[in-house]
């Protein structure tokens, strides 16, 4: 007989064999398993952030274009000087503000007629206004300064409100078509109805309208 292993001795090791090899394979599914396991959770949480950060950025381009179309549809600048001016002359802010978006949507412009500025006032206007007040040191390309162009405005406007015992409705329509012709269609007494020019009445109308909107959009802003 040979000095080898006898069978049962290499039944025996065999069996062990495969016993030590079930167990690493064991091992390593567990290993893989587990892996995976992360690999899944890493997964889920990186979607998660990628929703929270999407969420997030939705609501505040949501937030964003919603300024956005705001400003484009109803602007406000320079409230600070529309509250001061306000108060300081006794014409309220939500007039003004809306006569600023009808004559210039709050955008520094020179007219065909030589109109300047956020409210829109021409030469003429501008030296009634400088006799008015009093003043001696205005020169027209002043205009085109939105504080000065405000102060003016209001001015002019407090002045058309006095003229026409307070009938908003005659001192807008004598804003647009000049005094003479808000007198002409009635003065002090004036309703929209009565105004002649269709532009100068649908100008009446957006303003009053427009008015509205700033008083509610605005009211913290214009001091309201």
């Amino acid at each position: 007989m040979s000095a080898g292993s006898s069978p049962s001795r290499r039944a025996r090791a065999g069996r062990g064999s495969r016993r030590a090899g079930s167990r690493t394979t064991a091992a390593r599914g567990r290993t893989r398993a587990s892996t995976a396991r992360r690999a899944r959770i890493r997964r889920w949480v990186l979607i998660g952030i990628a929703l929270i950060c999407a969420a997030v950025a939705f609501g505040v381009s949501r937030l964003d274009f919603g300024e956005t179309i705001q400003e484009l549809t109803l602007p406000l600048r320079h409230d600070d000087i529309i509250r001061q001016q306000a108060k300081e002359k006794g014409v309220p802010a939500d007039l003004i503000a809306a006569v600023i978006y009808k004559e210039s949507k709050f955008q520094d412009q020179t007219s065909s007629a030589g109109a300047r500025g956020l409210m829109q006032i021409t030469p003429d206007t501008a030296d009634t206004i400088e006799t008015l007040s009093g003043g001696e040191t205005f020169v027209y390309d002043d205009l085109a300064d939105p504080d000065l162009n405000i102060r003016y405005g209001t001015f002019y406007l407090h002045h058309l409100l006095d003229r026409f015992g307070g009938n908003e409705v005659a001192a807008l329509a004598a804003y647009n078509a000049g005094p003479e012709q808000a007198e002409a269609w009635g003065g002090a007494d004036l309703e929209a109805a009565d105004i002649e020019f269709a532009e100068t009445r649908e100008y009446v109308d957006a303003i009053l309208e427009k008015r509205e909107e700033y008083r509610e959009t605005y009211a913290e802003e214009l001091g309201l």
